[in-house]
């Protein structure tokens, strides 16, 4: 069997007694010593020196009342028992250096002693699995008399065993999620797996997140949506700070983030906070991360790692506490290996790192989106809309099938069904509505050619090599078929700034059915039995 540990404080008043007359009252210490059902093996008792003289006797009269208990005085000096910091602390260091032997031995922490400060750390300790056992709360006996031991209760927080808990936190755990998808329509089972994962991260950690995809997948929705959860469970207290990095430029990239003293500059009149300042205990979302320049990502990372950083043309650093989000649709990796992101920063932001897939990659999530759309498009006009039968039969027919690019993702989405509700007469979408609509993005994801658009073929990086510049003789040896193929493969990877978006494209219905997903390993392959690189063909 293995031996009962007690871990606690030395009650200095409720403990408190040196005559005969001690044994008459309640002392919640010492009373543990006096049930029957609980034996305790060893004592772990906290102590400031001036109360050596009381803990002393406490251990003196355990040794009367259950001789076989083990009463260490442990001596734990506070200047202030009711700062949270200096008691907490003082409880880590002991924790941390204590040899607990969960196999042999049984934890109970008792959080009736002690300031309520003292108690609130025993428990967050305990809950935090640094002291490997259960709460113990003791209470004196009841009635007028108050003699006797009182009772005493276990309070095990591991909250898998109570199921009534479990069945709150599981729907609270699926409201957040409902709160993050909000506006997000989806059927994706791997989409709704990232959105579950996000929420736990969102609700846990402060760390940095980095969102990656096509532009118009969603990342700045996303971004918000994971600010109002946080600010909705009281977990941040500042504001939502957006900015696309595309937009910022030379000495402006600098003073928009980090701000500037007066006269740093050539135009700089007034002192100017900057971004990263008013961010200050809220979340800072960094759209196109990608596009920052190399000083503001040395700048940026000092200051995601220490929270303070130098405003332009400043002599003392300026702090500021935020949680940061970056978004890019750029592979990182590839921008690292051409020496235009930092690599320390990359790793920096790279602990949650989540890939929204864009519309051609969740053609059955088409269609609650197009009626997400619908009702919001509705609202703005003041109308109600709808398709017919048919109409919504041919539209959705186009937009699922496999031609069907959706640069701009949702964004296209979106304008497409605007267009609709508003030109919707009575506000009825029929066929002819459609098709023309169906027209218009034809039109819009048109590939141009060549001399449209002022260059030559061989030069144009739209277009790149052909398929004789890259296998030469060898074109003429394979099938109608693979040459058919192989050039729709070329011209999805020349829309793609990396492979692995350009595998995401290709193999947007065979990925769903794998249980390990590599696209960008799939396409190397298959390029590769063509004798084919990436570079080659996007080159």
């Amino acid at each position: 069997m293995k031996k009962l540990i007690v871990i606690g404080f030395l009650g200095t008043q409720l403990d408190s007694g040196l005559s005969p007359s001690r044994w008459e009252k309640w002392r919640p210490t010492v009373s543990l010593a006096q049930h029957d059902d609980l034996v305790v093996d060893r004592l772990e008792l906290f102590h400031d020196m001036r109360s050596t003289a009381l803990a002393k006797q406490v251990q003196s009269d355990y040794a009367q009342l259950s001789p076989t208990t083990e009463v260490k005085l442990v001596e734990m000096n506070m200047a202030n028992p009711w700062d949270f910091g200096e008691v907490y602390t003082a409880l880590y260091d002991w924790a941390a250096a204590y040899p607990f032997d969960p196999d042999k031995e049984t934890y109970q922490a008792h959080i009736t002693t002690g300031t309520h400060v003292a108690q609130i750390c025993l428990f967050l300790l305990v809950e935090a699995r640094f002291i490997p056992g259960v709460l113990l709360q003791s209470a004196p006996p009841r009635g007028r008399q108050g003699r006797g031991p009182g009772s005493h209760e276990v309070i095990d927080l591991d909250l898998s065993r109570y199921d009534a808990i479990n069945q709150r936190l599981h729907g609270a755990q699926q409201d957040a999620v409902s709160f993050l998808k909000r506006g997000i329509a989806t059927r994706n089972t791997r989409f709704n797996t990232l959105i579950e994962e996000v929420e736990r991260v969102a609700v846990q950690s402060k760390a940095p997140m980095l969102l990656t995809g096509p532009t118009g997948a969603g990342k700045s929705m996303l971004a918000r949506r994971v600010y109002e959860l946080k600010k909705a469970r009281h977990q941040i207290e500042g504001e939502f700070v957006e900015v696309n990095c595309a937009t910022l430029h030379g000495d402006g990239a600098g003073s928009t983030l980090f701000g500037h003293k007066k006269g740093a500059f050539t135009g700089a009149t007034t002192d100017r906070p900057g971004l990263l300042r008013t961010a200050h205990g809220g979340l800072l979302f960094l759209d196109e991360i990608g596009e920052l320049g190399l000083d503001e990502q040395a700048m940026l990372l000092k200051a995601v790692e220490e929270r303070r950083f130098l405003p332009m043309g400043a002599d003392r650093d300026a702090q500021s506490n935020f949680q940061l989000i970056a978004g890019t649709n750029k592979d990182l990796r590839i921008e690292i290996q051409a020496g235009r992101f930092r690599e320390d920063l990359f790793a920096r932001i790279n602990l949650w790192t989540y890939t929204l897939p864009g519309l051609a990659q969740r053609r059955e999530d088409i269609e609650p989106n197009m009626d997400h759309q619908l009702a919001l498009a509705a609202q703005e006009l003041g109308k109600q809309v709808r398709f017919t039968t048919e109409a919504k039969t041919a539209y959705l027919r186009f937009a699922t099938a496999v031609d069907a690019s959706w640069r701009g993702n949702f964004r296209d989405l979106s304008a497409s069904v605007t267009r609709l509700a508003t030109l919707a007469d009575h506000g009825r979408i029929g066929i002819a509505l459609v098709q023309a609509e169906i027209q218009r993005l034809r039109w819009q994801w048109q590939t141009l050619p060549a001399e449209e658009l002022g260059t030559s073929t061989t030069t144009a990086a739209s277009t790149g090599p052909s398929l004789e510049g890259l296998l030469g003789d060898r074109a003429a040896t394979l099938d109608t078929f693979d040459q058919l193929q192989l050039r729709s493969v070329f011209a999805v990877c020349r829309r793609h700034a990396s492979i692995s978006d350009a595998g995401r494209e290709l193999f947007n219905v065979s990925r769903q059915q794998r249980s390990v997903i590599n696209d960008a390993d799939r396409l190397r392959k298959y390029l590769l039995k063509f004798g084919l690189e990436w570079d080659a063909v996007t080159g």
